[in-house]
């Protein structure tokens, strides 16, 4: 017997709001609604995806579930909404603008006992997802060591750098999750130094545009992290590990970014990888296939907003380093 349709209210239709828009109103068993701070949009959008356009207060009213995608600054009180009217809620990262807020949000969302999750795709990504079936399995071994490599084609505009909460919070908070998700581990210590290699109005505002994090698992596992602002080549997103049985890499294959200069290596067929949004695309597509049973009460969440604050203490964490200069311990950030 085939569920009836539920009623899922978007609220935010910016550039990922519009992959979102489109991803949900392609799965089945789903009944689109779509606001946004600007009306037009919304209707344009709406128009495009065969859905409805509300105002605030009517996408909320009628939803069955929520999808947050609207500007950082107004996740945590769209989530209290959700929580208000005990609305099943997906929420993109953060779920907050700091740590504090972070914490009390994680905090509300977990006493109201409504279906969450939040937004880190690469959990769905089938590449992602075998390399930590490998390591769950014991066929890897042990893990000795990893690299993380994290390289955006292009530097945000400058109006985002300020609200985006540095290189950290920003865009390697998605690699601090999915390591404690590949592993099952927690970071217990992370070292950070940066640079401003290319792009000099991220100094204007006190941040960086290249960096390098080490990490150390609790389990004594340690790996390396690179990430910039900048790849010429295109988006650059890879894992690798290192066992006692086997090493992998996810994200290597015939669209990433790199060339061998060895001879008779030949090149990528490419074409690369142009940003997260085509990189991820199937991946955003089941997870939303997940949230929509979750929402139903038919899955626990597979990313939960304590996931969410714990991959926002590991950013904390590196940010501080970076900023002191010193190895800094997770622990030392309140959560």
């Amino acid at each position: 017997m085939t569920s009836p349709a539920m009623r899922v209210a978007l609220l935010g239709a910016g550039r990922i709001g519009r992959l979102h828009a489109r991803l949900l109103s392609e799965l089945p068993g789903v009944e689109l609604t779509i606001s946004d701070t600007d009306p037009a949009r919304a209707a344009d959008l709406a128009n495009e995806v065969g859905g409805r356009a509300l105002d605030l207060e009517e996408a909320i009213a009628g939803a069955e579930a929520l999808v947050i995608a609207a500007a950082t600054d107004a996740h945590a009180a769209l989530i209290r909404r959700g929580i208000a009217r005990g609305i099943p809620t997906f929420c993109e990262k953060p779920l907050a603008g700091d740590l504090a807020s972070t914490i009390a949000i994680a905090a509300e969302v977990a006493a109201s006992g409504i279906p969450f999750q939040v937004g880190f795709q690469r959990r769905f990504d089938p590449g992602y997802a075998e390399a930590r079936r490998l390591l769950a399995s014991g066929e890897l071994g042990t893990l000795y060591a990893f690299r993380l490599a994290g390289h955006d084609p292009a530097p945000p505009h400058e109006a985002y750098i300020p609200v985006s909460g540095g290189l950290f919070r920003d865009f390697s908070i998605h690699d601090f999750d999915v390591i404690r998700w590949l592993t099952g581990d927690e970071v217990a210590e992370v070292f950070a130094v940066g640079a401003v290699r290319g792009f000099e109005v991220f100094a204007k505002y006190g941040d960086v545009d290249t960096a390098v994090v080490t990490l150390t698992m609790a389990d004594g596992a340690v790996g390396a992290m690179t990430v910039a602002r900048h790849d010429p080549l295109g988006y650059d997103i890879r894992a690798e590990l290192f066992g006692s049985r086997d090493s992998v890499s996810v994200g290597l294959g015939p669209h990433t970014p790199m060339r061998s200069v060895e001879p008779g290596v030949p090149p990528p067929a490419g074409p690369a990888w142009r940003d997260f949004l085509v990189r991820f695309e199937a991946a955003y597509r089941d997870e939303f296939a997940a949230f929509l049973r979750v929402a139903r009460r038919e899955l626990p969440s597979p990313c939960t907003a304590a996931d969410g604050l714990a991959a926002l203490r590991v950013a904390e964490a590196a940010t501080l380093s970076l900023q002191q200069h010193r190895p800094v311990r997770v622990a030392e950030i309140a959560g």
